[in-house]
């Protein structure tokens, strides 16, 4: 699992019948801050994700990857390989509080 930020969609009006109706977002992985630990940077790759949770633009998601993404009841019989699980709410590292979806 990774998490990530939602960067965009993907539209596609030709595609296999089992995709009809998914959607499709661009998601930007993100790491914990190598620094200091202090929040969530990207990590400048992209990956196509079908949603399941009814995500946004902006929002930090839960995503799954391989075979794991068709573990869902909303994904088994689709020919994916990344699906949003989740919409995250915080992040903490230790003690601290790194990210808020609330801030």
């Amino acid at each position: 699992m990774f998490v990530g930020r939602i960067t965009g969609s993907v539209v596609s009006s030709q595609k296999v019948e089992a995709m009809v109706g998914q959607k499709l977002l661009i998601v930007e992985p993100l790491r914990v801050n190598e620094k200091d630990q202090s929040d969530l940077t990207p990590t400048g790759r992209s990956f196509i994700v079908v949603d399941t949770v009814g995500a946004g633009q902006g929002e930090v998601v839960l995503c799954v990857q391989g075979s794991s993404a068709r573990f869902t009841p909303e994904t088994k019989s689709l020919p994916i390989d990344a699906a949003i699980i989740g919409i995250v709410d915080q992040v903490h590292i230790g003690h601290k509080e790194i990210f808020n979806s609330k801030d």
